[in-house]
C-alpha cells in the first residue's frame, strides 16, 4: 500500500481531522511519509471537557470518565503494537514560553513506523477512539523522533 492509500485509510477511519479531533490528510502524509525504520515518540497535550460530547448524545459521563474508556483500550493496544508510555500524567503548567493550559501529558514512544500503524489500524483502538474525541475539548499532538 502506498503512502497516499494509507492516508487515505487512516482519514477514512479516524475522520478529516478539520475539527482538531484527529490528524488531517495531510498530517497523516507527513507522518507515514517518515523513514519506516526510525522511533516515533509522540508528546500528546489533552483537555478535558467537564461533560463528554458524544456525536450521538446517547452517553452522560464526565470528560475524565470517557477518557478512561479511551486509555482502558488505547493502553492494552499500543503495547501490543509495541509501544510504549514514556509518561502519562497531570499538566503542572509552563516553565518556558507563553501560557497554555492541559489537562493532562502522554508521551508515547514507538519503535518504529510499522508499530505506530498497527496501533491506528487495530480494530479495539480505533473502535474506542470515539471516546477520546468526546472526552477533549482540545487536543494538540507533537511528532519528534529521528
Amino acid at each position: 500500500m502506498t503512502v497516499n492509500q494509507q492516508t487515505l485509510q487512516f482519514a477514512d477511519w479516524y475522520g478529516p481531522g478539520l475539527d482538531g479531533t484527529s490528524p488531517t490528510e495531510t498530517q497523516w502524509a507527513d507522518l507515514l511519509g517518515r523513514a519506516p525504520d526510525k522511533p516515533v515518540t509522540l508528546i500528546n497535550f489533552f483537555k478535558l471537557r467537564e461533560k463528554a460530547l458524544y456525536q450521538d448524545d446517547t452517553e452522560t459521563v464526565s470528560g475524565q470518565e470517557a477518557f478512561s474508556n479511551y486509555a482502558s483500550v488505547s493502553v492494552p493496544a499500543m503495547e501490543r503494537a509495541g509501544g510504549s508510555f514514556l509518561y502519562v500524567g497531570p499538566f503542572q503548567g509552563m516553565f518556558l514560553g507563553e501560557t497554555e493550559d492541559w489537562d493532562l501529558i502522554a508521551i508515547g514512544a514507538y519503535p518504529d513506523l510499522k508499530a505506530f500503524m498497527a496501533l491506528y489500524s487495530d480494530e479495539t483502538y480505533r473502535d474506542a477512539f470515539h471516546h477520546r474525541t468526546a472526552a477533549c475539548e482540545r487536543q494538540k499532538v507533537l511528532v519528534c523522533g529521528d
